[in-house]
């Protein structure tokens, strides 16, 4: 399968053992999770989050659970944080929503992974294209981008 992307050109640079899965269009996190053949936990919602002015992060959320925003809060050691528009994500991704992820990001911003995705063999994150998918080992996540481990994540 071959499929070029930002994300796919920097996953392949970075020499990270990975797949890719093309899927259709799907209407929620348990048909994408079906269609690329993973458990919806396994599945990773790449969401950037405002911290402060020009200042933001990665989340990586499991496709089954939300954001606790206390939780998040306290990991990052802030009183406030906010979601982008759509127009200020892509300005600071370069990607648009729905194709979010760190890999090829325009800017390169700290990465926190919820830890339940570190007890996983396989996670399945976007790859920078509508319907694109990355699979790979989460440890290997956590290493490209020397992410912060941390549970901040609810049942969704």
């Amino acid at each position: 399968m071959s499929a070029s992307t930002r994300a796919t050109i920097d996953i392949e640079a970075r020499g990270i053992p990975h797949r890719l899965t093309v899927i259709g269009s799907v209407s929620n996190a348990e048909e994408a999770a079906a269609a690329r053949g993973v458990p919806v936990g396994a599945l990773i919602k790449s969401i950037v989050i405002r911290r402060s002015d020009d200042d933001y992060v990665f989340v990586l959320v499991p496709g089954d659970r939300a954001i606790e925003w206390p939780k998040l809060r306290s990991e990052l050691e802030v009183s406030r944080l906010s979601l982008p528009s759509a127009e200020e994500a892509f300005e600071v991704t370069g990607y648009v929503r729905g194709t979010i992820t760190p890999f090829g990001s325009s800017r390169p911003w700290p990465v926190v992974m919820d830890s339940s995705l570190t007890e996983l063999d396989e996670v399945a994150i976007g790859g920078g294209g509508a319907g694109l998918g990355i699979h790979l080992d989460p440890t290997d996540l956590v290493e490209a981008f020397d992410a912060r481990i941390a549970d901040v994540t609810k049942s969704g």
